[in-house]
This record gives structure tokens, C-alpha cells and sequence, in this order.
């Protein structure tokens, strides 16, 4: 498998920042073209002899503004079973309604953005509702949870110009762990 051509973005880049366009629709062949480059980008990386080979850290989404362009959609590549993956593409996304509890990662969120080491919690909804579009530009809803809702909220931050190390307290980086369940 070839590693597809795209820049991702450091931190340090300013258009992490920029708020993302609303999508119209059709989809121009570029946007097909990039949607499948960052499935498969993250499909690599996610695959311990691919990753090793393209010297890679693995991700499970990547957002649009995270190669350098400022619209509403983010892809999300999720392994099922090993080297079995399940892709979702989601375009215009909103939240429509989340879970009371609240959940983080144990070990730090990640980021393909943020090349270093983040001490600290970030707060997500344990369950969200998400309402988008698809390629063809049919709207449809998705609940996820766990993993997954953590994935979709952070890809939604990066379309609203928020990254992970956003969220969490610097004076205090594991604020409230005690309120929230560790996944």
C-alpha cells in the first residue's frame, strides 16, 4: 500500500485555527480525491508494519483543516478487528445531543497535529448523537460512543478551530479525573 500524499499540519500553523466552512454539495473531484487520501493515510497508520515502514504515528481522524482546508468535513478510521476497519466520512457535522456522563482517555489524548508528549485529561461526552451528510450529500444520523464519540468530538473541535490541548486546565492538568469515567 502507497502512503498518499498529504501535509498534515503542525500545531505551530495558524489555519488549525480557522473555523471551517459549511460544505456544499456536489463534492468536487479534489474533495473525493482528499477524503480518500486521508482514509487511507489513517489506514495505514493504524497497521503496525505500514506504520513502521512510513515512519508514522498512528491516528484514528483526521479533519479537512488539518490539511489545510478550512470545510466541514473529517473522516474517522476505526479498527474493528485487526486490519479490519470500518470508515466514516462525515460532512457538515453537528452534535445533537450528548450524554451526561463524561469520559477521558487514559493515557493522553493524541493528536496528529500535536507532535509531542500532553500530560493532562480531556473531558468528552461518553455518547454523542451526530447529524451529517454524506458524499453524496444525504444527511443521516450516528450515535457512537466510547472511542468513537471521543474521535467525532475531536474532529469536530479541529473544524471549529479547537485542539485537544485547548481543553485541558494548565494549572491543573488531570482537573475533575474523579467526576469522569477513564476509558
Amino acid at each position: 500500500m502507497e502512503l498518499p500524499n498529504i501535509t498534515i499540519l503542525d500545531e505551530k500553523d495558524k489555519r488549525l485555527r480557522l473555523i471551517s466552512k459549511e460544505v456544499t454539495f456536489p463534492l468536487t473531484e479534489e474533495d473525493k480525491k482528499n477524503i480518500k487520501y486521508m482514509l487511507d493515510y489513517l489506514k495505514i497508520s493504524q497497521i503496525e508494519e505500514w506504520r513502521e515502514k512510513y515512519n508514522l504515528r498512528a491516528g484514528m481522524g483526521l479533519s479537512y483543516i488539518q490539511i489545510g482546508i478550512p470545510k466541514r468535513i473529517f473522516v474517522v478510521v476505526d479498527e474493528v478487528e485487526e486490519n479490519k476497519f470500518e470508515n466514516y466520512i462525515l460532512i457538515n457535522p453537528k452534535i445533537i445531543s450528548n450524554s451526561e456522563e463524561l469520559i477521558y482517555v487514559g493515557e493522553g489524548e493524541g493528536c496528529l497535529s500535536v507532535n509531542r508528549e500532553v500530560e493532562g485529561i480531556v473531558p468528552r461526552y461518553a455518547r454523542i448523537t451526530v447529524s451529517a451528510q454524506n458524499m453524496e450529500g444525504k444527511p443521516f444520523t450516528i450515535r457512537v460512543r466510547e472511542d468513537l464519540s471521543i474521535a467525532f468530538q475531536h474532529e469536530m473541535d479541529h473544524l471549529n478551530g479547537i485542539l485537544f490541548i485547548d481543553k485541558i486546565d494548565p494549572k491543573n492538568p488531570y482537573k475533575n479525573a474523579n467526576n469522569m469515567r477513564e476509558i
